[in-house]
């Protein structure tokens, strides 16, 4: 069956569209359009397909991610490798019993716990008629794991298993969830970026977030492997005087 994805005429009125580069216009159009799209708006959408589909380097791809990331209109997880374009279901209605079915089933398999709830919780804001009992929720799921990492991490902080300089970076993140998995991104990050840069982008994702409900926050091992911290750490350094007292706050001798 043919699949076709419409783009509304006032799409290049939109005031966000007409601030963007020829480049990220592209790209905003690729991300809802491309072969990989989905009717919920969430879809798997791996980095070498991009590259492919759209003739950018995996730099570029990686850059641009991060940009609409941090603009607000995406979410990316590395882990399943999939796309939530977050304003879907505000310009694309579920109607007909047909899009219905459609979208039950592309929810059910939907692999990122996060997307899952958003996309429901989006839903049931919307009005939309999705059916929620047949769609694994996994909210309770969730909240499952993170009392077994709890006591996990209990555990390991007995065995004094982890770096002080991941430890500094764990009492700040907003979000404590598969500690062993963000101790291995965290060492990944330490190869190419400062404990600086990632300590004080961390802490001022923590306070964007503060009032963010828990299921929405990135996990730790995605927020490190995308890098996320250094929007974060840029904003933070065109203060000076910010910066020197964060360094103070961490004690981290710089």
């Amino acid at each position: 069956m043919a699949k076709y994805r419409q783009v509304h005429v006032e799409f290049w009125q939109d005031g966000f569209v007409l601030d963007l580069t020829p480049e990220e216009k592209y790209f905003y159009l690729y991300l809802m359009t491309n072969s990989k799209t989905s009717q919920c708006g969430i879809y798997e959408l791996p980095l070498r397909i991009i590259e492919t589909e759209t003739g950018y380097n995996r730099e570029t791809v990686t850059k641009l991610i991060k940009r609409f990331i941090s603009y607000g209109k995406i979410n990316y997880d590395s882990g399943t490798k999939e796309v939530m374009i977050i304003n879907w279901l505000k310009f694309n209605r579920i109607a007909s019993p047909k899009v219905i079915a459609c979208v039950n089933k592309e929810v059910s398999q939907i692999k990122s716990k996060s997307f899952k709830n958003a996309f429901i919780s989006t839903s049931k804001q919307y009005g939309y008629p999705i059916d929620t009992l047949s769609i694994h929720y996994g909210e309770e799921e969730e909240k499952e794991e993170e009392k077994e990492e709890e006591k996990e991490e209990e555990k390991e902080n007995k065995n004094s298993i982890y770096s002080n300089e991941f430890e500094q970076f764990w009492s700040i993140y907003p979000r404590k969830i598969d500690k062993k998995k963000a101790a291995k991104s965290f060492k990944s990050a330490m190869k190419t970026h400062s404990l600086k840069k990632i300590l004080i982008g961390t802490d001022m994702y923590a306070k964007q977030v503060l009032n963010t409900a828990k299921q929405y926050i990135k996990h730790p091992a995605t927020f490190l492997n995308n890098d996320s911290f250094i929007d974060g750490y840029e904003e933070r350094e065109e203060n000076a005087k910010d910066t020197a007292e964060l360094l103070k706050e961490y004690d981290l001798g710089f």
